[in-house]
């Protein structure tokens, strides 16, 4: 596996990356289709933050889907350390599903249920409210802000290809996030999969 240290406002030591290099190797014992990990290391400016001064993304690629993971703590050993721990789980836990799903009842439950929502068109209900508030506008560089409404920090575009529900959960446990978007390669729709509470999934389609 290739390893790949680097370092975004700070400097990167060698002994960390011995230290990183050594650690990483016990990845391949979960998953041996790795083929190369990318970890970056960035600094907190804010020194008020000294206990999420570091943050450390780590990014594996595999001969199947890439898996990522990140975490912040006082140190760059600290914050690989968790970050570490967590993608462990994530591959451990994809590859526990790969081993048990057979296309069993859990997945065919989610379509009913995508199904029956579809049919019956059941949508989020948005409340409408009549008070009239005062409304500010906040411009930050060309981003503009209405209200108390949040800032976007970080935007991304992802490339989609067509895949399966089951290839989306699959995808959903091996980022660790609580959704995943994604391009149902049945309905030929936008979707996405998310988190519910417990073990049970979700799944929204867009019609466009």
């Amino acid at each position: 596996m290739d390893v790949v240290v680097k370092g975004h406002h700070c400097e990167v030591s060698d002994r960390f990356r011995q230290y990183v290099e050594e650690k990483l190797e016990r990845i391949e014992k979960v998953d041996h289709r790795v083929l190369r990990c990318e970890v970056e290391v960035s600094q907190e400016k804010n020194p008020r933050q000294h206990d999420r001064a570091m943050r450390v993304e780590l990014t594996m690629y595999t001969k199947g889907p890439v898996v990522r993971a990140e975490a912040c703590g006082e140190t760059k050993q600290a914050a690989f350390d968790v970050s570490l721990d967590r993608l462990r789980a994530q591959v451990r836990k994809a590859a526990d599903r790969r081993r048990v799903h057979k296309g069993g009842e859990a997945l065919e439950g989610l379509r009913h249920v995508a199904a029956k929502q579809s049919t019956n068109g059941n949508a989020p209900v948005v409340e409408e409210t009549t008070a009239e508030e005062e409304v500010t506008t906040r411009t930050f560089g060309s981003v503009t802000v209405t209200g108390d409404g949040p800032l976007v920090m970080r935007e991304k575009t992802h490339t989609a290809k067509p895949m399966s529900l089951d290839q989306a959960l699959y995808e959903l446990e091996l980022v660790g996030h609580d959704f995943y978007l994604f391009v149902d390669a049945d309905e030929n729709q936008p979707s996405v999969v998310y988190r519910r509470r417990g073990y049970d999934y979700g799944v929204i389609r867009l019609a466009v």
